[in-house]
């Protein structure tokens, strides 16, 4: 199990508009890592807030008026937070997605349906270099 520089697990926030996906996620991700989930901009500026985070899973589909490319540009721009990985995990296949999420500032882009696998190997690579 990985740990940040305090010896804890380190945090992610997974920010993922379907109920089915958060459960999921979580399920999957708590055994390397401190979960936290939200699904809209309100709730992720809420978690950014209060917990400083060492890694991003960021859908594109959120709820509300944002989408998950327009939270990684500005999480991107805060001071203090632009070195933070995002993984943009979507459903959005598409050439322009990726180019998109990419612009935007993600570190990975990955697409739904992913195996469990990579998707935990991408995130632990990226603790690792950060």
């Amino acid at each position: 199990m990985p740990e940040n520089d305090s010896g804890k697990k380190p945090k992610i926030l997974v920010t993922e508009d379907d109920f089915e996906n958060q459960k999921f996620l979580e399920m999957f991700l708590k055994r390397n890592f401190d979960v936290y989930i939200c699904d809209s901009a309100e709730s992720f500026y809420d978690n950014i807030k209060n917990v400083k985070f060492d890694l991003v899973l960021m859908d594109i589909s959120l709820k509300g008026n944002k989408n998950g490319l327009e939270l990684t540009e500005e999480l991107k721009n805060m001071p203090g937070y632009e070195n933070i990985p995002v993984v943009c995990l979507s459903a959005h296949a598409f050439k322009k997605d990726r180019e998109n999420a990419f612009n935007a500032g993600v570190d990975v882009f990955l697409t739904k349906p992913v195996e469990n696998k990579i998707l935990l190997n991408t995130l632990l690579d990226l603790l690792k270099k950060k």
